[in-house]
C-alpha cells in the first residue's frame, strides 16, 4: 500500500488569479450598474434653464480612499498598482456622473444671461465648446461652480458658462437698429445721463465712420449731461444721422435735434424741420455737427 502521509495537494490552498480580482471587479460592476441605471433615466426638465452660483464644487469631490481602507481585502491587495488605479478612476467617474445627475435634477432657479455666452462641456481647461447662448435668455442653473464657470442645464444636459453674466432681472435689450453695446471711446460717456449714453452707443454702432463726439461741457444743454454732438461736416452723412435719430426719437427719449441751422423736436414733429437762426458761426449754427439732446 502506498504511503500518502507525507504527500499533500499543493493546489489545495491556491486560488486562481481570477478569484483575486473577482472581489473588486464585482464591486466596480455593482457601482457601475447602479450608476448607469440612474443615468439612463431622462431628466424631467428639458427647458432652456440656469441657477444660483452660491455652491462650490471644491467640497463635492468623491472619496479617493476606496482601495486604501476596509474595502480592500487581503486578496485585493495582491492586485497590481495599475489595476487599482484603473478601478479607482472608474469608480470616481461613476461618482461624478451621479453627482452631475443629482445637480441637474435638483436645479430649480432660473436667471437671465446678460451677454452672449459660450457653452462648455465642463469647467476644466480641456472642456469642449458646444455652442452659445444669446443675451436675454432665461436659463436654469444647478448652483455648482468651478474654475470661474457656473453650471447650467440645457436640454437636460450639464453645460458650463463663464461666471458673472447671469442676472435675476431680464436685461434691457435695444430695439432693432439701436445698441446698448459699449463704443471704442468710453471717455465720451463721462458726465452723460443714461439716455445720452444710449444715443451715443446707438449712433456709434450705426455710423462707425463717425470718430469724434462732443459730450459733457459747461454750456447749454451739455451742462446737464443730456446732450451730445456728433461731429461731421458731411451734409449727406449728417442728414442720414438726423433721420436715424428722428426714426428712433421715442426709444431714445429725444428732446431735440439740431443740424445745418435747423431744429426738429418730437413735440412739434408735424411741423418738420424749423429754421434755427443765424448764431454767428458754422459751429454755432450746427453745420459741423449734429446736436442731439434727451430728456
Amino acid at each position: 500500500m502506498a504511503d500518502h502521509r507525507h504527500k499533500r495537494d499543493t493546489d489545495a490552498r491556491r486560488k486562481p488569479r481570477a478569484a483575486l480580482v473577482a472581489g473588486p471587479l464585482a464591486l466596480l460592476a455593482t457601482a457601475s450598474a447602479v450608476t448607469l441605471g440612474v443615468l439612463g433615466s431622462n431628466p424631467a426638465d428639458g427647458d432652456l434653464v440656469a441657477q444660483d452660483t452660491a455652491a462650490d464644487l471644491s467640497g463635492s469631490a468623491p472619496s479617493r480612499e476606496l482601495l486604501s481602507r476596509d474595502t480592500v481585502s487581503r486578496s485585493d491587495s495582491r492586485l497590481s498598482r495599475t489595476d487599482r488605479v484603473r478601478l479607482q478612476r472608474q469608480f470616481d467617474l461613476n461618482q461624478d456622473r451621479v453627482a452631475t445627475l443629482k445637480a441637474i435634477r435638483g436645479a430649480d432657479t432660473r436667471l437671465w444671461t446678460t451677454t452672449v455666452l459660450n457653452l462648455w462641456t465642463a469647467a476644466t481647461d480641456d472642456a469642449k465648446e458646444v455652442g452659445e447662448l444669446d443675451e436675454g435668455k432665461r436659463v436654469l442653473i444647478t448652483g455648482r461652480k468651478a474654475h470661474g464657470r457656473v453650471e447650467l442645464v440645457i436640454d437636460g444636459q450639464s453645460r458650463w458658462v463663464t461666471a458673472g453674466y447671469l442676472s435675476d432681472e431680464k436685461p434691457v435689450t435695444a430695439p432693432a437698429g439701436l445698441s446698448m453695446a459699449p463704443c471704442p471711446d468710453p471717455s465720451v460717456e463721462s458726465g452723460l445721463t443714461s439716455n445720452a449714453v444710449y444715443v451715443y452707443r446707438s449712433v456709434c454702432h450705426a455710423f462707425p465712420q463717425i470718430t469724434s463726439y462732443g459730450g459733457w461741457d459747461a454750456h447749454g444743454e451739455h451742462a446737464s449731461g443730456k446732450a451730445i454732438d456728433i461731429m461731421t461736416s458731411d451734409k449727406a452723412l449728417g442728414d442720414q444721422i438726423a433721420a436715424f435719430l428722428q426714426a428712433h426719437a421715442s426709444e431714445l427719449h429725444l428732446y431735440d435735434v439740431i443740424w445745418w441751422d435747423q431744429i426738429w423736436t418730437p413735440e412739434r414733429a408735424a411741423e418738420g424741420w424749423r429754421y434755427y437762426g443765424d448764431h454767428g458761426s458754422a459751429t454755432a449754427n450746427h453745420m459741423d455737427h449734429v446736436h442731439v439732446s434727451t430728456y
